[in-house]
């Protein structure tokens, strides 16, 4: 491994050497590749070093998107498809692995821990929605791009905040329950504050955003707790090879027949259709994960963690591409507003933490939930907020500020977790023990 991160090094300084050269040299029309090539080897050398590996995928959100403004035909259409179409079933990817990692516990945690979980779900809806709306006055960016702002305030917070508390030394199970009820309640929540704040600078149509968000978001995640149970369920029939094939086909033949039989919409109220890609996707990788089970688990006695070691990778891909086709769509609006968008999101994303820890603060919440409560007030799912963008607002530009953010979010709340790694919270008044709280595998299963 140390060999091959001196060799992505290696090959980064040497792209990043040419890139300075075609420039000194006036070929700017030859500064893609080497560009390419550097944060690509560059990401590389990341994902294999332990103190950087957290960088590894911002990295890799930089190459696609010089990918994406050096080469834009790659990023539009393959074959006459538009890959805007790719969007939406690619956001469900992510939220059926999000899905995988929850339990029906983490919803039950509200009845025993109610307190500190309204502070978190409050401050979440409260804060980030009446701050991006501020900064979109402040700014004065166009409606479109505005109202992207507002939208990434919104939406519900995402896995990574999880991710973030458990390396802070917060309370991870407070913050998979915050995360867990945020989206459940984003159905309702992100098109009404999207109509209340946004409505004057975008058409915003409630039922439609509701009916795209239970598509895009719930349906998944209910897919991903049903693979959760076939993956670590202790029933042994999911141990078994017969009822694992039977389980595997019957869905997989499920979603066939719905792809290809069931209706475009199956329901339609007004011009707000329910699409039936959700179900579609789900029901597929529902099957898949059932037939990877019987392959990994009975026939080749594999590990037992496979799925926690692939979704992240699928993920991150997928996040990438993402991206990288709402890039391409808005270059020229980039281009004109990148760095007042970076400053917004910057600040944005800064506030949401600030003001997030000392609302729990105020709340009298312990310090590890403080925590957890900074970071699920400040990250936010930019997934969802990109396929609402295109998908429902029908606008690349509104979709800039979720593809800036989602990057962004990943490396100030790496720099902020390591920093308050290395503050031992003080012990729980409440007496939970600190495992308990910092047990991200056990929180999130």
């Amino acid at each position: 491994m140390k060999h091959f991160r001196l060799v992505a090094l290696l090959i980064s300084l040497i792209s990043l050497a040419a890139m300075v050269i075609a420039l000194a040299a006036g070929f700017r029309a030859w500064i893609g590749p080497p560009l390419i090539a550097m944060f690509a080897a560059l990401a590389l050398f990341c994902m294999g070093h332990p103190t950087f590996k957290s960088y590894a995928f911002t990295v890799w959100v930089f190459a696609f998107v010089c990918a994406s403004m050096a080469y834009p035909a790659a990023f539009m259409t393959w074959f006459g498809y538009d890959l805007k179409g790719t969007i939406t079933p690619l956001i469900q990817i992510i939220m059926f692995g999000m899905g995988t990692h929850l339990a029906l516990s983490d919803f039950a945690r509200v009845l025993r821990t109610p307190w500190p979980v309204a502070i978190g779900f409050c401050s979440h809806f409260i804060i980030m929605p009446l701050c991006g709306f501020t900064l979109a006055k402040l700014f004065g960016f166009d409606p479109a791009i505005a109202a992207g702002v507002i939208l990434i305030g919104s939406c519900p917070s995402g896995v990574a905040s999880n991710v973030m508390t458990y390396l802070a030394r917060g309370d991870v199970a407070l913050a998979v329950t915050i995360t867990s009820c945020s989206t459940l309640a984003s159905p309702v929540m992100t098109p009404l504050l999207m109509k209340i704040l946004a409505g004057d600078k975008i058409n915003v149509n409630f039922l439609a955003m509701m009916f795209e968000i239970i598509n895009m978001i719930l349906v998944p995640i209910v897919a991903g707790l049903i693979a959760n149970r076939i993956l670590f369920g202790r029933h042994k029939a999911f141990d078994k090879a017969g009822p694992l094939v039977l389980l595997g086909a019957a869905a997989v033949l499920a979603a066939l027949a719905v792809a290809f039989f069931a209706p475009t919409a199956l329901l339609t109220v007004g011009k707000a259709a329910f699409p039936k890609g959700g179900l579609v996707i789900g029901l597929m990788l529902i099957g898949v994960v059932a037939l990877a089970k019987l392959i990994i688990g009975v026939l080749l006695h594999g590990p037992r963690n496979w799925m926690d070691k692939a979704l992240p990778l699928v993920s991150m891909a997928a996040i990438c591409a993402i991206i990288a086709v709402i890039t391409v769509r808005s270059r020229d609006d980039l281009l004109r507003v990148g760095p007042l968008l970076i400053l917004a999101t910057v600040i944005h994303n800064a506030v949401g933490y600030f003001a997030g820890y000392w609302m729990a603060r105020a709340a009298r919440l312990s310090e590890s939930s403080c925590r957890a409560v900074a970071f699920e007030v400040g990250m936010q799912n930019g997934g969802m907020a990109s396929g609402l963008a295109m998908g429902v607002l029908n606008s690349a530009p509104a979709a800039l500020a979720p593809a800036i953010f989602g990057p962004w979010q990943n490396i100030s709340g790496s720099i902020l977790a390591t920093w308050w790694h290395r503050r031992l919270p003080p012990p729980d008044p409440t007496g939970v023990p600190s495992a308990d709280r910092t047990d991200y595998a056990a929180a999130t299963k």
